[in-house]
């Protein structure tokens, strides 16, 4: 039989083992959660409100003990594990309180009697999942779609795959009914068997954007919904007129965060020329402070990457860049001890064509980029096949309004903060980012039938 294993990033120890299911288990569960749509769709919207809020509770209890699992699982500092689990409480909040109202009947006046729109669940919805924010990154698909009376079935990233198992345990300590929310213990290549089933009515994806075509293909096949959150090359651009201090905090938190294996960190910083030099004076001194350790220590800013062939790819991305003209001035090199770790590093670039440039580069590896004016600045931003989130800097309101609005192309446009995702606004990106939305009112639309109803 086939097994999954967890590894620990930090210490390179086994963490567990995990039997795939067999293709009938599969099926059995595909069919259980087709089973547990039907009287879970026609339960009252604020009876499965209340579910949700059980599931916060649930949460709220057992924060260290699932914090500490991310942890060991996948390398996140202690202290972001415990921001992710409160993260995942505040989406189940959120939906538990704003459903219904999201949900309700739209009336339309036309010469019928009465026409009105109304929100209809589909069915059973497969989730699949990355490591890099284990539960948060379920929790943003689940709570709306739970709530809006679909059914879930979650296949998460093998080297997650202990909290996969402990959220399907979450959801059966909240007491929701059997089947309305499983986790299947299978590998990609049983993924497409999944989709192909006539019970499955639509696949959700946040991964990389080659991954999240084959499954875009599979799907459209088989004209199943898809809502792709794929890669990112996030452009923050940094004018001369802005607060440098505010900035420079604001980059770093943004190209650290989850040890800089996030798809809306940034990764790409465009600075005016005549503040170039000051910027990245700065941003090499707040990079330098930060602690690089094991992040079971609440002291550490920095942990490993998730996986072994995640820091070679990152290093030889570097190499590549090295060789097209990229200047590292700090870091760049593998860290030689147990544990998959990388020195955080700033390269200047001034080549389009280098891997910092053009790919999504996923740990902690920051492209520093000088451009000569507004108009260089954009045109750099946008120069990326990808469109995820980008960000301004500047004390001209105005003008970083109007830039955010009106010329940087992306999902999520931050004017003097870095981009992060809220319950209450719409999330997702363009190009090859992904489409479709997640959160707000627009993301428990995704998964529904937007049914017109008209009476004569």
């Amino acid at each position: 039989m086939e097994k999954i294993i967890t590894i620990n990033p930090a210490t390179e120890e086994v963490l567990g083992e995990y039997p795939e299911l067999q293709e009938k288990e599969i099926l059995d569960r595909i069919s259980l959660s087709a089973k547990a749509f039907q009287s879970w769709s026609s339960m009252n919207i604020e009876k499965r409100c209340e579910y949700l809020l059980q599931v916060a509770e649930v949460l709220k209890r057992k924060k260290k003990s699932l914090a500490r699992l991310i942890t060991l699982e996948m390398g996140k500092p202690i202290k972001q594990s415990f921001a992710e689990i409160e993260k995942c409480e505040w989406v189940c909040r959120y939906y538990a309180e704003n459903a219904e109202q999201q949900l309700k009947d739209i009336e339309i006046s036309t010469e019928m009697s009465r026409s009105y729109v109304t929100f209809q669940p589909l069915g059973p919805i497969l989730a699949i999942m990355p490591w890099n924010f284990p539960f948060w990154q379920v929790f943003r698909f689940a709570a709306p779609n739970l709530v809006a009376g679909n059914t879930a079935l979650l296949k998460h990233s093998s080297n997650t795959m202990g909290c996969a198992i402990e959220l399907e345990k979450i959801f059966e300590e909240a007491d929701l009914p059997k089947g309305v929310f499983q986790n299947l213990v299978i590998s990609s290549r049983k993924v497409p068997m999944v989709i192909e089933s006539s019970d499955v009515c639509g696949v959700t994806l946040t991964g990389s954007t080659p991954v999240g075509k084959e499954v875009a293909k599979i799907s459209g096949w088989h004209l199943k919904k898809t809502v792709l959150e794929l890669g990112g090359s996030d452009p923050y651009i940094i004018f001369r007129d802005a607060d440098i201090d505010n900035a420079v905090e604001a980059c770093v938190t943004s190209r650290l965060i989850n040890n800089g294996q996030s798809c809306i960190a940034a990764k790409r910083f465009i600075v005016e020329k005549s503040i170039f030099d000051a910027f990245v004076e700065k941003f090499v001194l707040l990079i330098k402070s930060k602690k690089v350790g094991n992040p079971i220590d609440e002291t550490v800013d920095v942990g490993p990457l998730a996986r072994k062939d995640l820091l070679l790819e990152l290093h030889q991305q570097v190499r590549r860049g090295k060789e097209l003209g990229d200047n590292v001035i700090l870091g760049g090199d593998i860290i030689q001890s147990k544990g998959f770790y990388y020195t955080p590093t700033i390269a200047v670039v001034k080549n389009t064509e280098s891997p910092l440039f053009k790919e999504e580069t996923f740990g902690p590896v920051a492209a520093v980029i000088p451009a000569k004016d507004e108009e260089e600045a954009v045109s750099l931003a946008n120069s990326s096949s990808y469109g995820l989130g980008a960000a301004v800097f500047t004390s001209d309101i105005e003008k970083g309004n109007r830039i955010a609005r009106n010329k940087l192309l992306a999902g999520s446009c931050f004017v003097n903060d870095f981009v992060k995702s809220d319950p209450r606004l719409p999330f997702g990106g363009i190009k090859e980012s992904g489409y479709g939305r997640e959160l707000s009112v627009f993301g428990i639309r995704e998964f529904v039938n937007i049914k017109t109803v008209c009476v004569k």
